[in-house]
């Protein structure tokens, strides 16, 4: 937790809440429950508000008075970036919130992320009913499509506008809030009394601040999947090798739990820990050393690892629509690297290579994501229909809170002197010396 950081958690509002809130619940949330953002005695101090009193986080929920008139309110959805299981979890259950417990009639879908606001793609909306959704959660991806890129903030808002939206929720991960955070400003420029509310999304489990973000957990049930394929070939013939490749651009979360969940990963490689290749102390050796051990040999490795290995001295790192790192395909690299190594020693192996990426991210939820993503659409819900906006509801702490959109970005990152690196280095028994210091 980074203490010379700014933290300012003031939750914006429409305006006053006069309506009293139509939805049977057997208590409400007050404005003024909140909790601590800092649990460490050591940090207490140094994490302060402006007046002086620690930093709190407003805490989510249903709100005894609201800002929108249920039945005079309009509301959009739109999912934008890479697919993940769980994205229709979260539409759906925004829909029957916002029908069945609000009574707003006139829910619309945004087809293909924020493309769809913009008039020159010509992509059709969605009108989206109870009907139409009650059985989305069955399949993977989104049932509004998504896409990538930047859009016109001002032909963004105009189309908000036209078809006279009061809330607008966006599914995405870190550039999509940015992009969301860009359009609360002009709205708020504009005077308008639109409400925008953020679902965070990203599989890797990267934004700061969230706890876990959907998706996550189905990523590492399906990352295990493999990893087993890998360890029945590894040991169906002579040293035999299973290369796993799985997501992770910039951060190891789902390799190092998906390792700690199936004991049976002998390396992993992340972004957050470079290696060495080749040497006495290199990855390369400790393959071979570990094969001449025990015959066969199970390998992790998240996309963005070992990038320092693939681009060429001086040669920059190309990005994509979303501005996110465009990756060099360090699975294909380190298969041709071992084959190449052990034909030089005249050392037989049998590699097989398993990249199962995006097979993970199109499955639908699982249980545990299913709960999950059913617990931030109702959030959603409640924050916009109470005019809360710039905002987006995540786990904290393991309570569901309001956080300004301002707040996040993508920077949770496995610690490599953190507990969880320290227990995938037990349970794998790679040596630490092939680590880059």
């Amino acid at each position: 937790m980074d203490t010379n950081i700014s933290y300012d958690f003031t939750i914006s509002n429409l305006g006053v809440c006069t309506i009293p809130s139509p939805i049977n619940v057997s208590f409400f949330t007050p404005e003024s429950k909140r909790i601590l953002f800092n649990i460490y005695l050591d940090q207490y101090n140094d994490l302060r508000a402006p007046n002086g009193l620690p930093l709190s986080i407003e805490v989510a929920g249903p709100r005894e008075k609201i800002f929108f008139d249920p039945s005079k309110t309009k509301a959009a959805i739109v999912t934008c970036g890479g697919l993940c299981p769980g994205i229709n979890d979260v539409i759906r259950t925004i829909v029957m919130e916002l029908h069945h417990r609000y009574g707003v009639p006139n829910i619309i879908g945004i087809r293909y992320g924020f493309q769809g606001l913009i008039p020159k793609f010509r992509h059709p909306i969605v009108e989206l009913t109870p009907d139409y959704v009650k059985e989305i959660n069955r399949i993977g991806g989104s049932i509004l499509s998504s896409s990538r890129g930047r859009q016109d903030i001002g032909e963004m808002i105009n189309a908000l506008e036209r078809m006279n939206i009061n809330l607008l929720f966006c599914v995405g991960g870190d550039g999509t809030m940015r992009a969301t955070e860009c359009i609360t400003a002009e709205i708020t420029r504009r005077g308008l009394n639109i409400g925008v509310i953020g679902i965070p999304k990203t599989i890797d489990n990267d934004l700061n601040l969230i706890q876990k973000t959907f998706g996550f957990d189905t990523a590492i049930s399906e990352s295990v999947k493999a990893i087993q394929c890998a360890h029945v070939e590894a040991r169906g013939a002579p040293n035999g090798i299973g290369l796993v490749k799985i997501m992770g651009r910039q951060s190891g979360h789902i390799a190092a739990g998906a390792a700690l969940a199936q004991n049976d990963v002998n390396f992993v490689l992340i972004p957050e820990v470079p290696f060495h290749l080749d040497g006495d102390k290199g990855f390369l050796k400790a393959v071979e050393l570990r094969l001449r051990e025990r015959s066969h040999c199970v390998i992790l490795v998240a996309e963005g690892a070992g990038q320092e290995h693939l681009l060429r001295e001086g040669q920059p790192m190309e990005t994509d629509a979303s501005g996110n790192p465009r990756l060099l395909d360090i699975g294909v690299f380190l298969k041709a690297s071992m084959e190449e190594y052990f034909k030089k020693i005249d050392m037989e192996v049998n590699l097989k290579y398993i990249d199962p990426s995006y097979m993970i991210r199109s499955v639908p939820a699982n249980a545990s994501d299913s709960m999950y993503c059913g617990a931030l659409g109702q959030y959603a819900v409640h924050a916009g229909m109470a005019g809360k906006t710039g905002m987006l509801v995540g786990l904290m702490n393991d309570e569901y809170v309001h956080i300004p959109l301002k707040l996040i970005r993508s920077g949770n990152r496995v610690d490599p002197g953190g507990n969880i690196w320290m227990r995938v280095l037990e349970a794998t028994g790679q040596p630490p010396s092939m680590m880059n210091e």
